[in-house]
């Protein structure tokens, strides 16, 4: 097939998918309005799932989310999340959980290199209850071969950058199993939550997963944190900014660089993919400094 035309069939399957997710996104705000009972009024709260809502009953006003993280209760008795109210179970199976509301406001990006951002990743990075409830699920660590083999497969086009980055991205880090964490890997500013009393949250769990610490630090670091600030936020975090710590730092940000310029082929945004495509020259350029340490 060729790649116009198949990138027009994804895009017509992802626009059959949104309509049928907001069709049934429709009428499940009409059952959860039933289930919260007279009184109260719900909203869409936003996000990707179409399962939040805002419940607003006179001065009440509470978090509702539809088959939430399964550990929530962690995330909330560490204080990583807005506080668990109550978990309800409905008869077709799925998960109700309310959360307290926070009358708060997104981190700006230029707040993400403060000692609070890197103390509170270190928080969850090191939490056990919340790596043991994890592997209790049967979730196993995020393999990175098998990330790179996935990159290799799936590819949208072939650029010099790419490649050059798909054959650097060869030499996969190594990482002790016991280094493993519970990892967020959506650390993007706006999941970063400051409530009225300067507290600090980190939402959006639905894609955690035990990986790398540095699935998270790389993002983070590259994305929000001048390069010369590096070694003291990540004591701020409780690490050192090691050789090993680096490379794994650039491996992953490699990837997810790839994993931009492909979603923005499929999409068609030309001018995004351009530039996670420089963003990908750079890392590979960088990648000199490896080989002659």
């Amino acid at each position: 097939m060729a790649p116009v035309v198949e990138v027009s069939l994804k895009l017509l399957y992802n626009d059959i998918r949104l309509f049928v997710r907001d069709a049934m996104t429709e009428n499940k705000g009409e059952s959860m309005e039933h289930f919260m009972g007279e009184g109260w009024q719900l909203r869409p709260a936003g996000g990707a799932t179409g399962e939040a809502y805002i419940a607003e009953q006179g001065q009440q006003k509470i978090f509702i989310k539809r088959n939430s993280s399964p550990f929530l209760a962690v995330l909330s008795a560490e204080g990583i999340v807005p506080k668990l109210l109550w978990t309800k179970r409905l008869e077709n199976g799925d998960v109700i959980t309310a959360q307290q509301w926070i009358d708060g406001r997104e981190l700006h990006a230029a707040e993400m290199n403060q000692d609070r951002v890197a103390a509170l990743l270190a928080t969850i990075h090191d939490s056990e209850e919340l790596l043991d409830m994890f592997k209790r699920m049967g979730n196993r660590p995020l393999d990175p071969e098998a990330i790179l083999h996935a990159h290799a497969e799936e590819r949208a086009e072939h650029h010099t950058a790419v490649d050059r980055a798909l054959e650097l991205l060869k030499q996969v880090p190594e990482i002790p199993s016991e280094e493993f964490v519970v990892c967020h890997s959506d650390v993007h500013h706006n999941n970063w939550i400051e409530d009225d009393q300067a507290g600090l949250f980190l939402i959006d769990w639905d894609g955690a997963q035990v990986a790398d610490p540095a699935l998270d630090l790389a993002p983070l670091l590259y994305g929000y944190v001048p390069k010369d600030y590096w070694a003291q936020w990540m004591e701020a975090y409780g690490r050192s900014l090691t050789t090993s710590l680096r490379y794994r730092l650039w491996w992953y940000r490699t990837v997810q660089c790839l994993d931009h310029v492909r979603w923005h082929a499929l999409c068609g945004s030309r001018e995004e993919e351009d530039f996670w495509l420089a963003r990908t020259a750079e890392l590979v350029e960088e990648a000199g400094r490896f080989s002659s340490e």
